[in-house]
């Protein structure tokens, strides 16, 4: 196993209600499929506060449920500086998510901020914000960040959770 026992992610989007929560708890039901559960500190923020406290969007609650997955529990939050240093990986939704949390972040934090899709190996695609659509919008991200999550746990396997090789496609905008 290469996996470093708690080995941090923050996943980022921008009010921490649609994507990131969705996922977190994506990712950490993969993680527990593989029975990596102790190998994994898993979390989520968004760049804005506007819903500091609130649940995920029932959109993104109902979706996850749908599949398995319970994400009722989670409490929207803010990125807070402190997570510059307690997360060894944070990745952006998108491209907007990135560019902020590299803005915020300390010199010494700016290889472990990444867009998810790129660093899981989708290459330079965000994952698009479902907020303002209909229904199928939050399916089709779920299927995203699915197939992302099995990507990323597979990458930190290989890698030893090591950041894009040089010269490889970054997230790092």
């Amino acid at each position: 196993m290469n996996a470093k026992p708690g080995f941090a992610i923050l996943f980022v989007c921008l009010g921490n209600i649609c994507r990131s929560p969705l996922a977190e708890g994506v990712f950490r039901g993969v993680v527990a499929e593989h029975g990596r559960e102790a190998d994994f500190s898993i979390d989520s923020a968004g760049t804005g506060n506007w819903h500091a406290g609130d649940p995920p969007d029932p959109r993104s609650v109902a979706v996850a449920r749908r599949f398995g997955v319970d994400i009722s529990g989670q409490r929207a939050r803010q990125v807070r500086d402190g997570d510059f240093q307690r997360f060894d990986l944070i990745l952006g939704m998108d491209r907007d998510n990135v560019r902020a949390l590299q803005t915020r972040a300390p010199d010494s934090a700016a290889g472990k901020i990444h867009l998810f899709l790129d660093y899981a190996g989708g290459g330079m695609a965000d994952v698009p914000d479902p907020y303002y659509g209909g229904d199928d919008g939050f399916t089709a991200i779920y299927h995203m960040i699915r197939e992302a999550s099995e990507a990323l746990l597979a990458r930190l396997d290989r890698r030893s959770f090591s950041p894009p090789i040089k010269g490889q496609a970054s997230s790092t905008i």
